[in-house]
């Protein structure tokens, strides 16, 4: 819902009904993850996806249905239904897709979530999607890691979901939980979808050269908070790099230890350096290895990544420790220039953070997205 979360605001504050249908679970080959979500407004505009074009038409007049019944409905789109195939889902997948009228009587709480994910505090909206009950279908509850706002229907469901829905959210996950119709952890008869908005992934930098405009390029685009970090001030600027979100002049390692200190380091975080200097990069990797992060690459030839690794290990990192570092960066894609190479180190960090192979798909077998 990121995705469309300002448009949808920018409705909700004028008045109007907006139909919302967002994809709660996929099972096989499905094109988009839970949460991904498509609006459709009063006069006709839409803005989102939740299959990549395979069902947003049936969507669309879903969505208009829901809005003129003002009652939400939880869909089943996938191959093996004639009427799912006629409306073109033909990857494969089985998506559900859950839709609903969002106006100020049915989220009053959306400006509370507005207001936090600009701010960056960690907030997840729950909604039951699924019960027994019909009428407590589309019921809302707002958790944050310190509060709740909102009932699901008893005290006993909000405890039992309120729970479960921060350690997702400390996880930075999203997806849909089962319960007993009253919140019993065994059982059936209730479905809540937890929709996660974390702050997003940092992309930590180091090293003001060119290649290092190209990777915020990049990492802004796919959606990091991306951190240029030198010790030479000369070189840091913010106009040598103006897609960065923050340029910081200060030693590599002490900004790192600094960050992790204050624990604005997760393990979402990547870590590209790019100074391949050994005084900047051994005591930087030195702390990156010893970090719980998603990625650490480190840039330069195979006789740099050599003298790299020998002076790590006579800085007493282990074997262990240097099996998660990415030396020489990157995957082999044959580039050259700063931006086929921002290209090559973003294509290893979606494939590790997705387990991808890196391979082409065309020499591959069975389901694309796992």
């Amino acid at each position: 819902m990121r995705d469309v979360l300002d448009d949808v605001y920018r409705r909700w504050q004028a008045g109007e009904t907006v139909g919302l249908g967002t994809v709660v679970a996929t099972f096989s080959s499905a094109p988009r993850a839970p949460g991904a979500s498509m609006m459709v407004a009063p006069d006709g505009t839409v803005v989102g996806s939740v299959s990549g074009g395979c069902v947003e038409g049936a969507v669309y007049e879903l969505a208009n249905e829901v809005v003129a019944e003002r009652k939400p409905v939880l869909q089943r789109y996938g191959v093996s239904d004639d009427d799912a195939f006629a409306v073109g889902l033909t990857c494969g997948g089985i998506i559900d897709i859950y839709v609903e009228p969002v106006d100020r009587e049915s989220m009053p709480e959306l400006e509370r979530v507005v207001e936090s994910v600009r701010s960056g505090e960690p907030v997840a909206v729950v909604t039951i999607v699924e019960h027994e009950t019909p009428g407590l279908v589309g019921e809302h509850m707002i958790v944050w890691p310190d509060r709740v706002e909102g009932s699901l229907g008893s005290s006993r469901m909000d405890d039992a979901v309120a729970d479960d829905a921060r350690g997702l959210l400390a996880a930075g996950r999203t997806g849909t939980l089962h319960y007993g119709p009253d919140g019993q952890r065994r059982g059936e008869g209730m479905a809540v979808f937890v929709n996660s908005f974390e702050p997003p992934p940092r992309l930590l930098v180091f090293g003001a050269i060119d290649f290092a405009a190209a990777m915020a390029r990049m990492g802004a685009y796919l959606g990091y908070q991306v951190t240029v970090c030198d010790a030479r001030p000369v070189f840091a600027t913010s106009s040598r790099f103006p897609e960065a979100h923050d340029v910081v002049v200060d030693w590599p390692h002490r900004y790192l230890k600094a960050e992790a200190d204050a624990g604005r380091i997760d393990a979402r975080t990547a870590i590209a350096v790019l100074t391949h200097d050994p005084k900047f990069d051994v005591p930087l990797l030195e702390v990156a290895l010893r970090l719980d992060v998603g990625y650490v690459g480190a840039m330069g030839s195979r006789k740099t990544h050599d003298d790299r690794f020998a002076r790590l290990r006579e800085a007493g990192i282990t074997e262990g420790e240097l099996e998660r570092l990415s030396s020489p960066i990157g995957l082999d894609l044959g580039a050259r220039t700063p931006e086929e190479t921002a290209v090559s180190i973003a294509a290893e960090i979606i494939a590790l953070r997705w387990s991808g192979t890196g391979r082409r798909l065309a020499a591959l077998s069975g389901r694309i997205h796992s």
